[in-house]
């Protein structure tokens, strides 16, 4: 399965790992299971209700019956991009084009979930097959993909830099506290990943969305030495890091 790259808003590439049609599938069964669960429970407590409103008995069912129906549309649409079962297995839906996903997103996966899911699973898992990103049909109408969200290590082992007992920033801290824990995360994994594949491209689309954020120029003869030390200033302001 290859990673899944994402251009972000400012033309940076972003690298996720796809969710596996097993994650999915489980992900699906989960959800399943407790849709079924709230039919079984809302039914046996509206039981009575129902044999005595006869009258009204079609629309009190169609009433209960519709969380059973837009779970995964209103689910994703609060719990951006996930459901329970998608919790459960650390998993979510993200746009491919590095926007935000949003409700049209999710109202389009859902439309074509009666396609490739309810009419029959196998339009579905085919195109999840045969799609190196898992995507099935919704995915692919939606430009949407379900990446995982499971890490060796937890954010701070991610963003942990060793630094010397009498390092010194070189950028001021209002510079750098422009920047979360998850931004910093992002920049270090991605500039690992482009120093690993020899991505200078991708170092300098790093580079310069820094020094844009920060105002500022670039000191350092390359973009690699730049990024390193932002990460190191970072950790030194905010004691995320381990003495030398």
């Amino acid at each position: 399965m290859s990673n899944l790259h994402i251009n972000t808003t400012q033309n940076i590439q972003l690298f996720f790992t796809p969710a596996s049609v097993g994650e999915r599938m489980l992900a699906f069964l989960a959800d399943l299971l407790i849709r079924i669960a709230y039919m079984i429970l809302i039914f046996f407590l509206f039981d009575n209700i129902l044999a005595e409103a006869y009258n009204y008995k079609t629309a009190i069912y169609i009433l209960l019956i519709l969380p059973f129906v837009f779970y995964s549309l209103v689910c994703e649409t609060l719990l951006d991009g996930r459901t329970f079962g998608k919790m459960l297995l650390k998993i979510k839906v993200v746009k491919i084009d590095g926007y935000q996903s949003g409700f049209l997103d999710y109202f389009i996966r859902w439309i074509f979930s009666i396609v490739d899911i309810y009419l029959t699973p196998i339009p579905g898992i085919l195109s999840m097959v045969f799609n190196k990103h898992t995507r099935r049909l919704g995915d692919l109408a939606a430009g949407t993909a379900v990446i995982s969200e499971k890490s060796k290590y937890n954010l701070s082992h991610t963003i942990l830099m060793d630094i010397q007992d009498n390092y010194q920033p070189c950028f001021a801290r209002n510079q750098i506290m422009l920047f979360s824990d998850n931004d910093i995360r992002i920049v270090k994994e991605n500039m690992e990943l482009a120093e690993k594949n020899k991505n200078t491209i991708l170092l300098q689309k790093i580079a310069d969305k820094i020094l844009s954020i920060m105002n500022a120029t670039n000191p350092f003869v390359t973009n690699s030495q730049m990024i390193t030390t932002f990460l190191k200033d970072y950790n030194y302001y905010t004691g995320n890091h381990s003495q030398l």
